[in-house]
């Protein structure tokens, strides 16, 4: 049986494609760099992160990009021995009518690549997506703003031919579905069958309202009918199901001729809060005999556990990540690790100045959009612990390193090393709420003038509990208990990923102090 979610944590908007017998999943990755996560499993059940194709800066500049910018929703394609990219880079979206929303394609012939420099598409919305038919053509789809007043401004699904040759969209522009009566029609996804073309869409939001519409036609450009049971797949009318926000699918087939959908999802907690973000899941399903698809157990809502007996006897390797101690002890850092909009290079993070350590250069503070010493990785789990050890001498209240919980510039917790005129150096804690950051002060603590010092924080579930050690036995907490479901899509304002935590380091001087981080250790418990 499949357990889902099958990518939890922050894994949001999947695109599924099969070659032979393995299977990817592309999600998107927003301001994280490097751009876009793929997994790869041959059972369904069990995944492996094994790319993150955008990897460098030609590929994707996010230097600037606003909170939940960046990648969304990416289309991962093959054809003819060839994988295809489709993703969006958005640079503006939220606080104006106008998004700015640039649509790119690249392409590889392995999954680990090398993926090629991007070929721009257009930017007339995103969430776009590439169909091979079977005659050779090969079209393009875009979800359509539209940001005029008193417009729909999710306006429909574009599609336009791509011509490979050439590298550009070619003939008419068409809007070929403007959606149901569920609205926000976004999140195109085309397939063939049995002389059908089917438009999968997201629509509804990819909140709790959020669900998957079918429709299908005899003709690629339309017209389109819709499901007369739709949505396909939704949890609006259950607010109870394990599984929130259902909506945002693709579609596989497998090598022994079942069908299955994956998802987006969330799992609310406290307040109805997704601290985790937005997660994958699966769907076993069948075509009904007049040709719609439906889920195997029933209904509309997603199932936690789904049959996968096809798979019997064919094994695929789990991911790696519920205990996972970091030594830096190479000069390659850790996959579960990524950057804030920009790429690692050496001139912010060096494993090989001090052998055993990874050595942060300080740069700008949390809450900036441009350059940030910060490393982090998902958390994974409602229980979770992560520890280091730090060697910092600041000498200057600009300067700060440490233990950071994050889920965007204007909520995070920080636990950090500094300096004080009156403390000397010293441990406390950076609270930054609803945009809202400063120091907690009752909890400044001095620290001795040398030594490295040990930093934890432990999530129990709504509930983040910062400590710290001089010698990595004897555990002092420090702060209170701090409210984790900050860290969520569904606090303050508006946004797409999931909480996070990891290594940073600020000098505000711009002299750029470095802090030496000599283990990393992530725990679900």
């Amino acid at each position: 049986m499949i357990q889902n979610p099958i990518l939890p944590g922050f894994n949001p908007d999947p695109s599924i494609v099969r070659v032979g017998e393995d299977y990817y999943i592309a999600t998107s990755t927003f301001e994280w760099f490097p751009g876009v996560q793929i997994h790869h499993s041959r059972d369904l059940a069990n995944w492996q992160l094994v790319a993150r194709p955008l990897d460098r800066i030609s590929q994707l500049n996010m230097i600037g990009n606003p909170n939940s910018g960046g990648i969304w929703a990416p289309c991962l394609s093959h054809c003819d021995g060839t994988f295809y990219l489709i993703y969006t880079d958005v640079k503006q979206w939220a606080d104006s009518r106008y998004k700015i929303t640039h649509n790119y394609l690249t392409t590889a012939p392995t999954i680990e690549g090398p993926w090629s420099e991007p070929i721009y598409l257009d930017s007339s919305g995103f969430d776009a997506s590439l169909f091979h038919d079977d005659d050779g053509r090969k079209w393009y789809l875009s979800m359509i703003w539209d940001h005029r007043v008193g417009k729909n401004q999710f306006a429909g699904t574009l599609l336009q031919e791509f011509d490979e040759t050439t590298g550009k969209l070619v003939g008419p522009r068409k809007n070929i579905f403007r959606g149901t009566e569920l609205k926000l029609t976004e999140g195109p996804h085309l397939y063939k069958k049995d002389g059908w073309y089917y438009l999968l869409v997201a629509e509804g939001g990819t909140w709790w309202e959020h669900a998957v519409t079918m429709a299908r036609s005899k003709t690629i450009d339309g017209p389109y009918e819709v499901d007369p049971e739709n949505p396909f797949l939704t949890s609006r009318y259950n607010l109870d199901a394990p599984l929130q926000k259902a909506g945002h699918a693709s579609l596989v087939e497998t090598q022994f001729g079942t069908w299955y959908a994956v998802h987006l999802c969330s799992r609310p907690r406290k307040e109805r809060r997704c601290m985790l973000g937005r997660e994958t899941a699966i769907q076993k399903f069948e075509w009904s005999d007049d040709g719609w698809p439906r889920l195997v157990q029933g209904g509309r809502v997603p199932a936690t556990e789904v049959d996968n007996s096809e798979f019997e006897g064919i094994s695929s390797p789990a991911m790696d990540r519920s205990t996972r101690r970091i030594e830096f002890d190479t000069t390659q850092l850790d996959p579960h690790f990524q950057s804030l909009r920009r790429p690692v290079d050496s001139s912010w993070l060096d494993l090989e100045a001090r052998p055993g350590w990874l050595r942060l250069y300080g740069e700008e503070p949390t809450t900036s959009n441009f350059r940030q010493s910060l490393i982090a990785r998902r958390i994974q789990s409602f229980t979770t612990r992560a520890t280091t050890c730090l060697d910092f001498q600041p000498d200057s209240f600009k300067q700060m390193a440490g233990l950071v919980a994050y889920y965007d510039t204007k909520n995070h917790y920080y636990l950090r090393v500094s300096m004080d005129e009156g403390l000397g150096r010293h441990i406390g804690i950076i609270r930054s709420d609803s945009g809202q950051d400063g120091e907690i002060p009752e909890c400044e603590t001095s620290l001795p003038n040398e030594g490295s010092v040990y930093l934890r924080a432990e999530i129990k579930t709504d509930d983040l509990q910062f400590s710290y050690s001089l010698d990595g036995e004897s555990w002092q907490e420090i702060g209170p208990v701090l409210d984790a479901s900050i860290l969520s899509d569904d606090y303050f304002t508006l946004g797409f990923t999931g909480a996070f935590v990891g290594l940073c380091a600020q000098d505000l001087t711009g002299r750029r102090a470095p802090a030496d981080f000599d283990f990393f250790h992530y725990e679900e418990i």
